[in-house]
């Protein structure tokens, strides 16, 4: 069959498929795009021969920015459990380099995404074309090798014949729960043109199995060795859990063994909020119950975690000098985290098998029962925070009101700033999809477009977008898409006229919220200090097409987001906060973000004081090995 590398690349992608427990998926289920010489001529065109040709496999969507693509394709697999995601196309140069902060997030949350930029002549014969890198040491390099670091895999099609091997490799890495993430196949202009007779086999539909690998049996026994002599264990319970859907499990080998089991940012959700062992959030943004229970814990079972920073309060969390961990990860490399027993196995078949090998360990009454005391405490501290009060607004209280008008079945978005934090500690969720942030890349600005990609994986669904207007200004214009194609998303826009979560940190090291607040340049002072900018976010949401409701009180916000939910299109409530306001209830627990050895600021040394108290806190966590 003759065709041009770049139809063969789309009739290839849409006649592939993912396979797991009997459930067959569309593996691309569409292609999102923007053009230029790179690629107009190429994948645009065969974008477009397909719809020409009815063909339905290959749905192309129009975006505004190349990042926020790969930020949609990215929330879309995450929502589909890594079974599903798009290809994304962009030209040469800037459209390219585009894409690698939407690479990184994409690696670092393990979950696939298939990116299709523009590339050079491979031919060179017009070199140096429009925004060519030319690097003097070689004519092979291009700005799509900024891509390398950040993808799983990573080709270049130079010529027509090295097409299928590049495709079939990018389709095993992008289902492979171990080692999915970004990949990248750079298409030259020229290549994408070219035609060449393809055997018909190539387009033949291909399903790939998604395995569930289950453990090996003496890794296996070790684990239950290491967990039936815990009389203080703790279930740590990451994103794997609902990547592998295997909360039901979760919540089973919980309740019979009586483990408490906190959650990471991307495991919130594991377990509903009324699951009698959960003990709510773990780490720097977590709850005082599953801090405490961490800090005394003698054995930790981590659960599709890879213990960041966050979770593990950068190693001063788990504080037990005897503690030992085991590990139960589908990637190698994460179970072998903190000195830990490791179990390589998908979540679902090791929590299976662990509970077959745990017959009739528990617990003591004991140990459940301080963690029900736990909990409730904290809970009456959500309570408080969440409750109406004489002053201004507060972000705790909005998030509350959100929680509140949420339906099990409904999601709400976040990713960076401050809310991320708020929310790990206050949202209730109600079911293992409703919470989703991206706190693995916590990337500014993946907010509204990923609320577009949790949109097309689940229509029916009530997508609440939470961003602040330091996010939203760095990438609000996939408003633009959500109203052209009629995904109606509701976007709280928090509106507090700085960078919150930042300038709250900047405080902490001594920096005095430097550079956090926008305002005008005070003539007088040569700083940051005038009045505040007169931006006009309500009026910029309007702008790109959606409706907006403005609301300033707690009662104006629950009525507002009523009147969201009952609209027919995309709908933003745009609501201001007070900047430094009160927080969300404390922990008194530690990120480790190096303070400076030397300052004559009056808060400098105070800071590094802290610090330097703070990192003797620290633990290696080797004693495994």
């Amino acid at each position: 069959m003759k065709l041009t590398v770049a139809q063969a690349t789309i009739r290839f992608l849409a006649n592939q498929y993912s396979e797991r427990d009997g459930r067959r998926h569309r593996l691309i289920a569409g292609c999102f795009g923007i053009f230029g010489h790179g690629n107009v001529a190429g994948l645009g065109q065969a974008l477009r021969q397909a719809e020409h040709d009815g063909d339905p496999g290959m749905t192309y969507y129009q975006c505004r920015n190349e990042q926020a693509m790969v930020h949609t394709a990215v929330a879309y697999a995450r929502m589909t459990a890594r079974m599903s995601t798009f290809a994304c196309t962009t030209s040469i140069g800037p459209g390219a380099t585009n894409l690698v902060t939407g690479a990184a997030l994409a690696t670092v949350n393990r979950l696939p995404v298939l990116l299709l930029p523009g590339d050079v002549f491979a031919t060179r014969v017009a070199n140096p074309v429009l925004q060519e890198l030319e690097d003097s040491r070689s004519y092979d390099v291009s700005v799509n090798d900024t891509l390398r670091p950040v993808s799983r895999f990573w080709d270049r099609i130079n010529r027509p014949e090295q097409l299928p091997a590049a495709l079939l490799a990018a389709m095993r890495v992008l289902t492979d729960p171990a080692e999915t993430g970004a990949v990248t196949l750079a298409m030259p202009q020229d290549v994408q043109a070219e035609a060449y007779d393809w055997p018909d086999e190539l387009f033949t539909e291909r399903t790939w199995h998604v395995p569930r690998p289950v453990p090996e049996p003496a890794a296996l026994a070790r684990a239950a060795q290491v967990l039936r002599a815990a009389r203080r264990p703790l279930i740590v319970a990451g994103g794997g859990v609902t990547h592998s859907e295997a909360t039901d499990e979760l919540a089973s080998f919980a309740r019979r063994t009586g483990i408490p089991v906190a959650e990471t940012q991307a495991g919130r959700g594991a377990l509903p909020h009324d699951h009698p062992c959960a003990v709510g959030p773990i780490g720097v943004t977590g709850s005082t119950a599953a801090n405490a229970l961490a800090a005394e814990a003698d054995v930790v079972l981590g659960i599709g975690t890879r213990y960041s920073d966050f979770t593990t309060a950068s190693r001063s969390l788990f504080a037990e000098p005897s503690v030992r961990f085991v590990n139960l990860n589908v990637a190698a490399f994460d179970a072998a985290k903190l000195g830990a027993v490791g179990v390589v196995a998908d979540a679902r078949e090791g929590l299976r098998a662990l509970d077959a090998a745990l017959p009739r360990w528990q617990v003591s009454e004991e140990r459940r029962k301080l963690a029900v005391t736990l909990t409730r405490r904290w809970d009456d501290a959500v309570d408080e925070a969440r409750r109406p009060g004489p002053g201004p607004l507060t972000q705790s209280q909005l998030i509350g009101a959100v929680n509140d008008a949420a339906r099990p079945a409904d999601v709400v978005v976040c990713a960076a700033g401050s809310m991320p934090g708020d929310l790990h500690k206050l949202w209730r969720p109600a079911s293992p999809r409703q919470y989703h942030v991206e706190y693995g890349y916590s990337c500014m600005g993946y907010e509204i477009a990923g609320g577009l990609g949790v949109k097309l994986a689940q229509p029916d669904a009530e997508v609440f977008v939470l961003v602040g207007d330091g996010s939203y200004l760095m990438m609000a214009q996939e408003l633009v898409t959500a109203v052209a194609e009629g995904l109606k998303l509701v976007v709280v826009l928090v509106d507090n006229r700085g960078y919150a979560s930042i300038g709250a940190l900047s405080e902490q090291v001594g920096g005095a919220r430097f550079g956090t607040v926008y305002r005008y340049r005070n003539p007088a002072s040569g700083r940051f200090d005038g009045q505040p900018l007169p931006v006009d976010l309500a009026a910029n949401a309007a702008s790109l097409g959606a409706d907006v409701l403005t609301a300033d009180t707690l009662d104006e916000v629950r009525a507002a987001l009523v009147k969201a939910r009952a609209a027919a299109t995309t709908t933003v409530v745009h609501v201001r906060t007070e900047l430094g306001g009160p927080g969300s209830p404390a922990n008194d627990t530690w990120w480790d973000v190096p303070v400076a050895a030397v300052s004559t600021t009056p808060d400098g040394p105070p800071a590094r004081q802290r610090y330097v108290e703070r990192k003797a806190t620290q633990r290696g966590h080797w004693s495994g090995l």
